[in-house]
């Protein structure tokens, strides 16, 4: 199973400070708006999403179909694929992606430790 792009999404209090941060870390903007309060970051093959005031805490995030210059690749695995083996693994889904959709759709699950894990198909 390929789950796709990986990324952090991390919560921030302010989106300037933690870019100039970022920034000092050698990660660069590669996406993302400040005006809409959220800046995806990039250094080599390494993803932070800095989201201000979106959400609590820090999300692992997943993109099925993307690589991680969010560049759509042309054999991948379908999210609702990846749900339905996660599904058959006995995983509990936050939320799910509508089986018989096509196209964009997510979903969310936890890990033991109740970390949040975003898979994102943005296609």
């Amino acid at each position: 199973m390929n789950l796709g792009a990986f990324s952090i999404s991390l919560s921030v209090k302010n989106l300037q400070a933690s870019k100039n941060f970022y920034e000092k870390l050698g990660f660069q903007a590669f996406g993302g708006s400040e005006e809409q309060h959220y800046l995806i970051m990039k250094n080599g093959n390494s993803l932070i999403g800095l989201f201000e005031g979106m959400f609590e805490g820090n999300i692992l995030t997943f993109n099925p179909g993307w690589n991680e210059n969010a560049q759509k690749l042309n054999v991948f695995d379908d999210i609702r694929d990846i749900q339905a083996k996660l599904e058959a693994a006995e995983i509990n889904f936050n939320s799910k992606a509508e089986p018989s959709a096509k196209g964009p759709a997510n979903f969310m699950i936890e890990d033991p430790d109740g970390n949040v894990i975003l898979v994102d198909q943005h296609f």
